[in-house]
C-alpha cells in the first residue's frame, strides 16, 4: 500500500477516534456515576445491580432490543440533522404524535391496500405527516425568524390534542379507551426470512439503517448537504455566497419532521398481541430521547446509531434492576450524567486536539507553550 494512502487512512482513523473518544468517556463517567449511586443506596447488591447493565438488555430478547431502539435512532437523526443545520427541533415529539397518528388511521382503515404495501404506505404517509409537523415551524424561522424551539415546542402540543381528536374520531377502542391496533397486513415483521428460515428480527432497524444511510450521505457527499450545513453556520455569510438560506432553512425543518414522523409509525405498527403501545393523553418521550441520542452520537447519523442501540439496551436493562433491590430511575440518572458530560464535548475534543498539538512539538523538540 502507498505510504500516502496508508497516511489519509490513519489520518481518518485518528479522527474518528478523536470523534467518538469523548462520548466514550462521557458514557463511562455515567456508569461511574450509577455505579457510586447504587454502592451508596445498597452496597451488598451493587456489584450484581452494575453488572445487570451490562447483561440484562437482552433479557427481552433481540427483537424488543431493535424495537426500542428504532424509533430512538430515527428520533435523534431528527434532533442530529437540524443541529447540523444550526437549528434546535426541539418539536420532534409532536412530529412523531401527528407521525404516529396518520400511521394508526392508514393500518386501521385502509385495509384494502395489500400485503406489505399496506405498512409502507403507512410509514409514507407517516413520513408526509411529520414533514408537514416540521414544515410550520421552519416557514416562521426562515421568513419571520421566529425562534424553532418556541415554534416547535407550540407544534408539540397542537400536534398531541390534534392526534387525541383524530384517534377518538376515527381509531379509538372504546372497550379499552385507547387506539385501535392496526390490521395485520400494517405491521412492521418481526421475523426475517432468510434462506428459508424464519429468524425473529424486528425488521424495522432496516428503516432506521436505510435513514441513517441516505442522511449521511446526503450530509456528506452532496452540494444540499453543503448548503444545508452553511445556513446552519453563517445565514448571512451563506446569502452573501448566493444560497438560499430561507429554503434551506425551510428544507432541514421538514427532513427533520419527516424523521421523526417515520419513527411514530414505528412505534405503533405493532401486533395487537402483546400491545404496549396506544396513544394516551401525553407527549412521546422518544422524541426527547432523541435530544439525548443527537448529543451523544455529536450530530453523526453513525454516531446517532450506535448510541440509539447503547440507549435502548441500557433502558431494557433497568427494567431487571429490581431483582437486585435498585429504581430504575437510575438508569435515568446514567443517562442525564451522560448527557450533561457530552454537552462538554466541545472543550473535551479541545483539550484533546491541544494534547497532540504538544506532542507533536515535542516530538520535533520544538518548545511549546
Amino acid at each position: 500500500m502507498p505510504k500516502e494512502k496508508l497516511k489519509v487512512i490513519t489520518q481518518k482513523i485518528n479522527q474518528s477516534i478523536d470523534k467518538a473518544f469523548p462520548s466514550i468517556v462521557a458514557i463511562f463517567i455515567g456508569l461511574l456515576f450509577g455505579l457510586i449511586v447504587m454502592l451508596i443506596t445498597n452496597p451488598a447488591r451493587s456489584i450484581f445491580g452494575f453488572g445487570h447493565l451490562f447483561i440484562g438488555g437482552f433479557d427481552r430478547g433481540l427483537v424488543e432490543l431493535l424495537y426500542q431502539a428504532t424509533p430512538i435512532i430515527l428520533t435523534g437523526l431528527s434532533v442530529g440533522f437540524a443541529f447540523r443545520t444550526g437549528l434546535f427541533n426541539i418539536g420532534a415529539s409532536g412530529q412523531v404524535m401527528v407521525g404516529a397518528t396518520v400511521a394508526i388511521l392508514v393500518g386501521t382503515r385502509f385495509t384494502f391496500l395489500p400485503g406489505i404495501t399496506h405498512m409502507l404506505v403507512a410509514v409514507l404517509f407517516a413520513a408526509l405527516a411529520g414533514a408537514l409537523w416540521g414544515l410550520v415551524p421552519g416557514v416562521l424561522k426562515a421568513y419571520r425568524n421566529v425562534n424553532e424551539v418556541v415554534a416547535s415546542i407550540m407544534m408539540n402540543y397542537i400536534g398531541l390534542y390534534t392526534s387525541l381528536f383524530f384517534v377518538r374520531k376515527f381509531a379509538l377502542d372504546f372497550v379499552n379507551y385507547k387506539s385501535k391496533p392496526v390490521a395485520p397486513s400494517a405491521v412492521i415483521p418481526r421475523q426475517l426470512n432468510l434462506f428459508g428460515l424464519q429468524i425473529n428480527f424486528y425488521t424495522g432497524i432496516f428503516i432506521a439503517l436505510i435513514a441513517v444511510f441516505i442522511i449521511h450521505i446526503l450530509l456528506t457527499k452532496t452540494t444540499k448537504g453543503y448548503e444545508l450545513q452553511a445556513v446552519g453556520f453563517n445565514r448571512d455569510a451563506s446569502k452573501y455566497a448566493g444560497i438560499n438560506e430561507k429554503r434551506n432553512i425551510i428544507y432541514a425543518m421538514v427532513i427533520a419532521g419527516l424523521l421523526a414522523g417515520i419513527a411514530g409509525a414505528t412505534i405503533y405498527l405493532v401486533p395487537a398481541s402483546g400491545r404496549r403501545y396506544e396513544l394516551v393523553e401525553a407527549i412521546a418521550s422518544e422524541g426527547f430521547d432523541g435530544i439525548s441520542v443527537a448529543l451523544i452520537g455529536q450530530s453523526n447519523p453513525i454516531g446517532i446509531f450506535f448510541a440509539g442501540l447503547f440507549m435502548a439496551y441500557i433502558r431494557l436493562s433497568g427494567w431487571g434492576l429490581q431483582l437486585y433491590g435498585y429504581k430504575r430511575e437510575i438508569v435515568d440518572i446514567i443517562i442525564g450524567t451522560i448527557i450533561y458530560t457530552s454537552a462538554l464535548t466541545v472543550l473535551m475534543r479541545g483539550l484533546i486536539q491541544r494534547y497532540r498539538k504538544y506532542l507533536a512539538f515535542e516530538k520535533r523538540g520544538v518548545k511549546h507553550e
